[in-house]
């Protein structure tokens, strides 16, 4: 069961990365035109970075917001763990 909301988008979207990396590796191997290629990997690229953001976007606003205000992280860890997380966006 996912801890957040966000995580079965999450895996939906890592899920349509992952067929979209399997389609490329075909595509590799019956030496299909690079330029559908670079499309393909291009769908795998987004479908990941959207997939983090909303992972990241989502434990700011629960995660982060909701520790500091039900008192279980300092204002000051909290920020510190905002600027760690997102060096990834």
């Amino acid at each position: 069961m996912p801890v957040h909301t966000s995580h079965t988008d999450i895996i939906k979207r890592l899920k349509r990365a992952d067929g979209h990396l399997k389609s490329v590796i075909t595509m590799l191997e019956e030496g299909r035109a690079c330029v559908d290629i670079a499309q393909q990997l291009q769908a795998v690229e987004s479908a990941v970075t959207n997939a983090k953001q909303t992972l990241i976007h989502d434990h700011i606003d629960h995660c982060l917001d909701g520790a500091v205000h039900e008192g279980k992280q300092s204002a000051d860890d909290a920020i510190a763990e905002l600027k760690a997380i997102t060096k990834y966006l």
